[in-house]
C-alpha cells in the first residue's frame, strides 16, 4: 500500500492557486485512472480516494490534507500510522517556487527549500526519506519579491496551457514512480 499526498489548502478561495498545485495534480491523476470521488476522513482530517487499479499492483491512497498547508504533517503522519505504511512508500506532490512553471523534479531525502508544508511533514515523521514530486510554479527563474502573496495567487490565464501540460507531466512522473515500485516489488 502506498500513500500519495498532494499538498494544498482547503477552501474555495485557494482552489486554483499556485500553492494548491499538489491538489490539482492529484485530481488530474485520479481522473485519468478512474479513482473514486474523494471523501472526508475526519480522523486524519484529509480527503481520501483509494483503490487498486489494474495498471498498478498495489493499493494506492490519494490524499489531500485539509489541515492547511503548514500543518500537513499531522494528516500524513496519522494516515501512515493508521495504514501502517512506511515513509519509503510515501510520495508527496507539492509546489516549488524555485522552479519555473512547466518543470517537474523528483527528489528524495532532500531539504524543504523553505516549503512549510514539506517542513511540517519532515517534523511530524522525523525523516526526510520519502519521495517528492516538486512542481514548478514560478513564471521566471527568479523568486517574486513577496513569496507568500505570490503562492496564494491564481495562475494567469496566459499560463493555463502550460499548467495543463505540467499536470500531464506530473501524472506521467507519478505513473513512472508507481510502475518502478511495482516492478521492484514483484522482483523481490
Amino acid at each position: 500500500m502506498r500513500l500519495i499526498v498532494g499538498l494544498g489548502n482547503p477552501g474555495k478561495e485557494y482552489e486554483k492557486t499556485r500553492h494548491n498545485v499538489g491538489f490539482l495534480a492529484l485530481d488530474a491523476f485520479a481522473t485519468k485512472h478512474g479513482f473514486p470521488e474523494f471523501r472526508m476522513d475526519k480522523k486524519s482530517n484529509a480527503l481520501l480516494s483509494d483503490c487498486v487499479k489494474p495498471r498498478f499492483t498495489q493499493s494506492d491512497i490519494l490524499t489531500k490534507p485539509q489541515t492547511f498547508m503548514n500543518n500537513s504533517g499531522e494528516a500524513v503522519k496519522s494516515l501512515l500510522q493508521f495504514y501502517k505504511i512506511p515513509p519509503v512508500d510515501l510520495i508527496v506532490i507539492h509546489d516549488e517556487i524555485d522552479i519555473p512553471l512547466g518543470t517537474v523534479k523528483v527528489s528524495r531525502s532532500s531539504g524543504s527549500a523553505g516549503h512549510k508544508g514539506v517542513e511540517s511533514i519532515f517534523s511530524a515523521l522525523g525523516t526526510q526519506d520519502f519521495t517528492r514530486i516538486r512542481v514548478g510554479i514560478s513564471p521566471t527563474d527568479s523568486k517574486p519579491a513577496d513569496v507568500e502573496k505570490f503562492v496564494l495567487r491564481q495562475f494567469l490565464q496566459s499560463e493555463k496551457g502550460l499548467l495543463d501540460q505540467t499536470l500531464h507531466t506530473v501524472t506521467g512522473t507519478l505513473e513512472s514512480l508507481l510502475d518502478a515500485r511495482d516492478k521492484q516489488t514483484t522482483q523481490q
